[in-house]
């Protein structure tokens, strides 16, 4: 879950939020120029490689630059759907037509906080939605999902600290061995991990977080805090001029938790019902994402991102400086890099077997059934991945 920062009032020294999120009562769109029925099809064919004429995908937050990969897929005719926060236009493969149209549908509070691979089971309609590794395993009975491209090769999820009151501190392992409160939101498997592997203790964890700053800067530095090292160093810094300060943090994944943590996922029988079209579509996503980071569609993407956050006025908070800082930050810490064997997007088998080996017990001492029979291979497939596009 990102950050819950809402337009909201300065009280007391203290970011408050406004309230609850609400969603926009009133459609806003911007009409294509031209019907996408009217372009002429590119090199890529997805239409007649069996595609659904709108390709549906279910994020897991609002607008951000870690989607960018999949605003990246749009040029600039879209329509806006401010009520159901979606945005629809032709599916563009590097400037030409593919023969469909996709839809990519905004998470969170649009759909109440919901999980995207409930939302790809409620509506048939909705053919892709990001899926992390975890969430696979937790759901292979009653949602089960196929990873088949993965865009973000490390989580942005963090913990963060205050480097002045604890200059001494440089991973998560070491609040840990200082006694440090962290506030966490309740039910991440991956502090479990951490507590049940030693890094953390069970007394520092404090499960109340609520998205907002306000804890951490009454706190003055004293406790540490979840959150994504792509957005809240930022606004923490330059957003939230009760705190106006660096934060430091380490990655989730460099602390040993190896989750991937959007994988763009399809329904297990869509595997081999749309394997034409995905032999297609993957290798279209992987090259949408290299044009975005590397600089060719940054500009318009963050643009498209920035205005649709508006148009769904659900209240979050998202500026220009936030898109930007995401943007490096990905590319810095190898949130957005290409795996070991110098591919974009594909999965690595290694990886997924010890995220399924830590969360394993986990959810069996949770009692949270998984699958009979459960592999880590059966939780995704690179066989739709080029491995020849690579940033």
């Amino acid at each position: 879950m990102r950050i819950t920062r809402t337009r909201g009032v300065v009280a007391a020294g203290l970011v408050v939020s406004v309230g609850a999120l609400t969603l926009a009562g009133c459609s806003t769109t911007e009409t294509p120029s031209d019907d996408s029925t009217d372009m002429a099809i590119g090199s890529i064919d997805l239409a007649a490689a069996g595609c659904p004429a709108d390709i549906k995908i279910q994020t897991d937050w609002n607008p951000e630059a870690e989607h960018g990969h999949l605003y990246a897929l749009l040029g600039d005719q879209y329509t806006i759907d401010a009520t159901n926060k979606s945005v629809t236009g032709p599916l563009m493969a590097s400037g030409e037509y593919t023969g469909v149209d996709v839809t990519i549908l905004s998470g969170g509070p649009a759909v109440g906080l919901g999980q995207p691979n409930s939302q790809l089971y409620a509506d048939d309609s909705i053919f892709m939605a990001y899926v992390g590794t975890d969430e696979a395993i937790a759901h292979s009975v009653d949602l089960p999902t196929v990873g088949v491209f993965q865009p973000l090769e490390k989580d942005p999820q963090m913990i963060m600290w205050d480097p002045e009151t604890y200059p001494d501190v440089k991973t998560i392992a070491d609040l840990g061995s200082k006694d440090v409160t962290i506030r966490v939101f309740p039910g991440g498997v991956y502090i479990d991990y951490f507590v049940g592997a030693g890094v953390l203790s069970a007394d520092e964890i404090d499960s109340t977080y609520d998205g907002t700053p306000a804890v951490f800067v009454s706190e003055g530095g004293k406790i540490a805090q979840q959150g994504f090292a792509s957005a809240e160093p930022y606004i923490y810094e330059n957003e939230v001029p009760e705190w106006g300060k660096p934060v430091a943090y380490q990655l989730i994944n460099d602390a040993g938790f190896p989750k991937y943590a959007a994988m763009v996922s399809v329904r297990p029988d869509d595997v081999t019902k749309y394997a034409d079209c995905l032999k297609l579509l993957v290798p279209v996503m992987q090259q949408a994402e290299v044009d975005y980071y590397d600089g060719t569609l940054k500009d318009a993407t963050n643009a498209l991102i920035l205005e649709l956050v508006d148009q769904y006025d659900t209240g979050w908070v998202y500026s220009q400086g936030v898109a930007d800082y995401s943007f490096d930050t990905q590319l810095k810490d190898g949130i957005v890099a290409n795996g070991p064997d110098d591919t974009l997007g594909n999965f690595d088998a290694d990886r997924v077997k010890s995220l399924f080996d830590i969360v394993e017990p986990i959810y069996t001492a949770q009692g949270i059934a998984i699958a009979d029979g459960l592999t880590p291979e059966d939780l995704y497939t690179n066989e739709f991945v080029d491995p020849s596009i690579g940033l």
